[in-house]
Formats: structure tokens, sequence, C-alpha cells
């Protein structure tokens, strides 16, 4: 029955029914207490199926926006609170950089991140450098999280890491990038910690550092 329920979740974002994704996805939070689970099962798994519809011009713009509108619906049923940790502190501070507005990415990436107890301080979209910079010095996260799916933005996370250099807030932060367009030539090349492919990279990799 779970089961079925986290395919109706998946075929109400793909239908781009809104209310009911919320609904289905309020039910599957007392069924999982693992939201992770129903994130990966339900959520990435319909994202990924519009992506590629898009790629095949199977559907427009229109359709992806509607979709989008779901995915979210969920996504706040499945996460409503952006609050701290138990030390009352974040851990990871996580925004997608200037001029781009795609945070599909960045949000899958926070919700792992929290549902696993690892508190994210969610700085958006669309983040100019000056502003990653004044929240890192301001905060006392480890993690700093940054991503984007546009080629002619990444230049932001290279800029981030630079400033950070020279303000004296690099030493004892570990960085990490991921999107569309990055990779790990890319990440090294900047000087980055950790390049994530997917959203389920970054859990791992904080896992493995706290853990240890």
């Amino acid at each position: 029955m779970n089961n079925d329920k986290l395919a109706m979740l998946e075929r109400a974002i793909l239908d781009m029914d809104k209310d009911l994704a919320y609904s289905l996805a309020k039910e599957l939070v007392k069924d999982f207490p693992d939201v992770l689970h129903v994130v990966e099962e339900s959520l990435v798994k319909a994202m990924r199926e519009v992506a590629d519809s898009y790629d095949r011009k199977e559907i427009f713009l229109p359709q992806v926006l509607a979709t989008v509108n779901a995915f979210y619906s969920a996504l706040r049923a499945l996460h409503p609170s952006d609050g701290a940790g138990p030390s009352g502190r974040h851990l990871v501070l996580i925004g997608v950089v200037e001029g781009d507005m795609h945070d599909i990415g960045k949000n899958l990436v926070k919700v792992m991140l929290d549902a696993n107890g690892f508190s994210c301080l969610d700085m958006g979209r669309n983040v100019p450098t000056d502003q990653f910079l004044e929240n890192i010095a301001r905060s006392e996260t480890k993690y700093v999280a940054m991503s984007t799916l546009m080629s002619t933005t990444m230049v932001g996370m290279q800029e981030v890491l630079q400033g950070m250099a020279v303000s004296g807030l690099r030493a004892g932060r570990l960085v990490m990038v991921g999107g569309g367009p990055v990779n790990r030539g890319y990440a090294d090349c900047i000087g980055a910690d950790f390049y994530g492919k997917e959203a389920r990279d970054a859990v791992g990799w904080v896992r493995e550092r706290e853990d240890a």
C-alpha cells in the first residue's frame, strides 16, 4: 500500500496536480519516518521524467512550470519547517549562485540533508557573492553548498571561494558544489572540496565527515 502511495505521488506531480501531491505527501510522512525515501522514490523520479520529456520535446515550458509547482507543493508537505538543528545552529549554508533562478536541485539537496539531521541555512537562489560571504561570516556553518544549472553562472562559485580565502573564511569550512554544467574537474579547478552529481551524494559526503 505504501509503495502504491509513492507511485501515486509521483503520478500526481507528473499530472501537475499540486493539491493531490500535497495531500499524498502529508500521508506519506506518517508512513515513512525516513523522508529521504519519499523524496527519492517519488519526487526525484517525477522530476527526472519531466526533464527527459522536456528534452524529447514531449512537453513544453508551461507544463514544466506546472509540474514544478506540484513538486514544491509536495516538498512543503514533506518538510514544512526550516529550523536549526538540536544545537541551535545550522550545519550547512546552501544557495544558488548569482544569476541563476533555478533552485529545484538545491531544494532537493536541502531537504535530503535536513531529513538526515543536517540542518541547512537556505540562502535561496540568485545569491550575490557578497551575500554569500556575509552569511558565511555571520553563521557557524561548517559546510558551504553552492549550485547552478547554467554554465554562464558557474563563475559565481569561484568568486565565492576566492572571497572566502581573501576574507579568512575558508579555514575550517568545507565547500561542495553541484548542478548540471558542473563536474569534478571544475570543482577541483576552483578549489572546492567536493562535487556531487546527485542530491544523495551530498548527504553521503557530509555523513562520512560527521561520523568520522
